[in-house]
């Protein structure tokens, strides 16, 4: 709630994602607003850990966010938050099933029109449930996936060295990266 829902940057820490990537504007405020959950935008004052450690890593391994995206892409597979009455975070596999079936059934498309609109050689899940979604709304589709691990402070692999663990992984799939500077 503190990223992508104040910027609609997926993983968007707004102080990286106005800094870094030179983005900032107005956000208009959805029609239905969580009390616990606010949309402040990029006057939002809080920290997105999980888009901390991304973007971070990004700035650390590519220096410009050019360098970055000039060959990599962040894209959320579903790029909608959900809450429940107390306004704690419900992830969509945690949704009911009925509700999870429609929902991955339009993200999955969106996910396939992507891929063949981009063509990229890799697709990459950042954590299991993208990995998953992915192999599901890719199948037969010709495009490597692979998978690294999600930066969540929840996750507690992240909270040991993300940066090397997510290095190693993304080698381990055959992905060069440049040499730090």
């Amino acid at each position: 709630p503190w990223g992508m829902l104040q910027t609609g940057v997926p993983f968007g820490e707004v102080r990286i994602v106005r800094e870094w990537m030179g983005i900032e504007g107005a956000v208009n405020q959805p029609t239905r607003l969580h009390p616990k959950r606010p949309v402040d935008g990029f006057a939002c004052t809080r920290s997105e850990v999980s888009g901390s450690r991304l973007w971070g890593w990004a700035k650390d391994r590519f220096g410009s966010a050019d360098g970055f995206f000039n060959n990599f892409l962040v894209m959320n597979y579903c790029p909608l938050a959900f809450f429940d009455d107390a306004g704690k975070n419900i992830t969509p596999d945690k949704l009911k099933n009925d509700d999870k079936v429609r929902l991955f059934r339009l993200c999955d498309g969106a996910t396939k029109r992507t891929v063949e609109l981009l063509k990229p050689e890799w697709v990459i899940g950042i954590g299991k449930f993208a990995y998953d979604r992915s192999i599901a709304a890719l199948d037969g589709m010709d495009v490597k996936v692979g998978r690294i691990t999600h930066p969540s402070p929840a996750n507690p692999a992240a909270n040991r060295g993300w940066v090397a663990l997510i290095e190693k992984e993304l080698s381990d799939l055959g992905i060069e990266l440049p040499n730090h500077d």
